[in-house]
């Protein structure tokens, strides 16, 4: 799946388009290499968003294509 459409899906992002935009100004990584939005997302992969002076970084658990509101936070951990 799409780094995009999973930050997403898992709800770190609330719409696609803004995912997009974060990873083409190099505001993502993953496994601490910057990442393009068409970069496929892997189990285990580390993802790191930095927004402003914060920086958030997830572990991915699972890759799925529809996730619900509740099941979204299954999908990855907070490192």
């Amino acid at each position: 799946m799409r780094l995009d459409k999973y930050l997403k899906v898992s709800r770190i992002i609330k719409r696609r388009t803004i995912a997009n935009q974060l990873c083409d100004a190099k505001h993502v990584d993953v496994n601490g290499k910057a990442a393009r939005a068409s970069y496929e997302v892997k189990v285990g992969d580390v993802i790191g968003i930095q927004m402003g002076q914060t920086l958030r970084k997830f572990e991915v658990l699972t890759v799925a294509e529809h996730a619900s509101k509740e099941g979204a936070d299954e999908l990855f951990r907070p490192l």
